[in-house]
């Protein structure tokens, strides 16, 4: 055996100098790049904004939770088993439910028969989904909610033909505003409008609804007022037992006939409801990023054949297949992560001009970003992988005549 043992050098390039080498070669090929970067940039900003968009709407959602709260509940006449029609609930169900010890307030509406309309000339048959329905003053505050212009019902008015509209109403009748001179037509008598509601998350029928006092429905109106709703709010931690008990408290005689909701229900729903959507479009932003990746592994091999002789050459200059194939595994992992950061600050761009149209709170989870560029990580590796491997398995002999 021979003394002599021949000292192998370690490679002196390092991936810092191989990804400048790779930039280069980007650089060198501009469109073809940039509509690879983009084939990327649009997956992921997909992804981004979906999550983003997703997770803004359940802010907002939550938000209008926290505010209105979700000790609300609904106490509904509903059908009465044998009968053709909706029951009503005794008159003293306002007072019953505001016996239970937990319960803070208690608001009571009637359906009306009237329909409001624009003005006496009015088609009495084009109803635009509204009705007319009786409330007690402390509707507004039960429901949390607010006034966009005007008063609500009080003391001070019930007993006078004046309406309060709901949002809806109010836009499907054309009123705007509030004064002597702005009415609604209803059961032959002009109805003086004193307020216009903001929409109510929490109940929107009374949205679609024009608001009178007892007293004036009473006075004006031929109807019976025995109460067709309530609305009861209860200490939070005592919503599920005033909830069993609800019925039987203010209808003891047919509790089957009411039927009891938490309005907030709905809303929490709508915040699940999210989830789902957003499963489905991030399987479309996932259809998105692997056209992204087909467009760069198809740049890649068309760059491993458009640079055989620049391979030959380094390879014959000493490069190794390892070196190589780290050349262009690098080329493909900035190509992708450039078309990751493009999508991340696409998606956020997007995701807030939504917020800002929608009126909703912007919300950008952090790990939509991190997913973001972990896919374009991801995308680059199994893009570059073949032709990689392609280019450091020619030999320098075989490149240079290719070439």
């Amino acid at each position: 055996m021979s003394r002599w043992r021949t000292r192998v050098e370690p490679s002196r390039v390092s991936i810092a100098d191989q990804a400048r080498a790779g930039g280069r070669a980007l650089r060198a090929r501009k469109l073809r790049s940039l509509l690879s970067a983009f084939g990327i940039a649009i997956g992921v900003a997909t992804v981004v904004a979906v999550l983003g968009i997703s997770r803004s709407s359940q802010a907002d959602l939550l938000e209008q939770l926290d505010s209105l709260g979700t000790n609300l509940l609904e106490a509904k006449a509903g059908e009465g088993f044998g009968m053709g029609g909706d029951t009503a609930m005794p008159r003293t169900a306002a007072t019953q439910a505001r016996n239970i010890e937990p319960v803070e307030d208690v608001a009571q509406v009637t359906d009306l028969s009237a329909v409001p309309l624009r003005s006496s000339l009015a088609d009495p048959y084009r109803t635009n989904g509204l009705s007319a329905k009786a409330a007690t003053p402390g509707t507004l505050d039960t429901l949390a909610g607010e006034m966009a212009t005007g008063r609500f019902l009080d003391a001070a008015v019930d007993d006078f033909p004046v309406v309060v509209l709901g949002s809806v109403a109010a836009e499907r009748l054309g009123i705007t505003s509030v004064g002597s001179g702005v009415s609604v037509w209803m059961d032959g008598r002009a109805w003086q409008v004193v307020g216009i509601m903001e929409p109510l998350p929490l109940s929107p029928d009374l949205d679609r609804a024009a608001l009178v006092g007892y007293d004036a429905a009473e006075a004006y109106l031929d109807d019976e007022l025995d109460p067709s709703l309530l609305y009861v709010r209860t200490v939070p931690d005592a919503v599920d037992a005033v909830s069993g008990v609800l019925a039987a408290q203010v209808n003891p005689e047919a509790p089957e006939n009411v039927d009891v909701s938490r309005p907030s229900d709905v809303i929490a729903a709508k915040a699940a409801a999210e989830d789902a959507f957003t499963s489905l479009f991030l399987g479309l932003g996932a259809v998105a990023l692997l056209v992204g990746a087909v467009g760069t592994a198809n740049v890649m091999v068309m760059s491993v054949l458009e640079r055989r002789r620049e391979i030959g050459l380094r390879r014959a200059l000493g490069a190794t297949g390892r070196h190589i194939r780290t050349q262009f595994l690098v080329e493909a992992v900035l190509l992708s992560l450039a078309g990751g950061v493009l999508g991340v600050m696409a998606g956020a761009v997007v995701t807030f001009g939504y917020a800002r149209w929608k009126a909703i709170t912007f919300a950008m989870p952090p790990e939509s970003v991190g997913y973001g560029l972990v896919a374009a990580l991801l995308i680059g590796i199994l893009a570059g992988v073949y032709p990689a491997a392609r280019a450091a398995r020619l030999s320098p002999t075989e490149a240079l005549r290719a070439a």
